[in-house]
């Protein structure tokens, strides 16, 4: 389980906003990205001024945990990834291990199989520095 202390601030918070902004900057259709815990708290994030953080984590652990029990219910196994369609654009969650979820913004119509790559890969980049000490050992 990923722990945040009582300051607030992840111990890995700026290494996940440097991976977090090179998604961004590598693929346009990415308008915003959090790293979050399953219980809601933001890791480290690139989110507009008018997205509330806080707010924002809470929702995608949730939808989160809702879909895993859905997928679980009808017997489809892992739950991979949630992908939110709306008038305004998409929303992508990502596991990023057991810890955490990669939570996306991306414009209306996106190149979903590059968003898909991106945020899987950027997913996998996220569990590991959450999952590893400063030392370089896993947790």
């Amino acid at each position: 389980m990923v722990t945040i202390p009582e300051s607030g601030a992840h111990p890995k918070a700026s290494q996940v906003r440097s991976v977090l902004r090179a998604l961004n900057a590598t693929n346009n259709d990415i308008e915003a990205a959090a790293a979050v815990t399953t219980d809601g708290l933001i890791i480290g994030s690139v989110l507009g001024d008018e997205i509330d953080q806080d707010r924002f984590g809470a929702m995608s652990a949730s939808l989160l945990a809702l879909a895993e029990r859905a997928a679980a219910e009808v017997a489809r196994g892992q739950l991979k990834q949630v992908l939110i369609d709306g008038t305004s654009g998409l929303m992508l969650l990502v596991q990023a291990g057991s810890d955490a979820v990669l939570a996306l913004a991306a414009k209306p119509t996106p190149n979903l199989g590059r968003v898909f790559i991106d945020a899987r890969t950027t997913a996998e980049k996220i569990n590991i520095l959450i999952n590893t000490s400063s030392t370089g050992k896993e947790h």
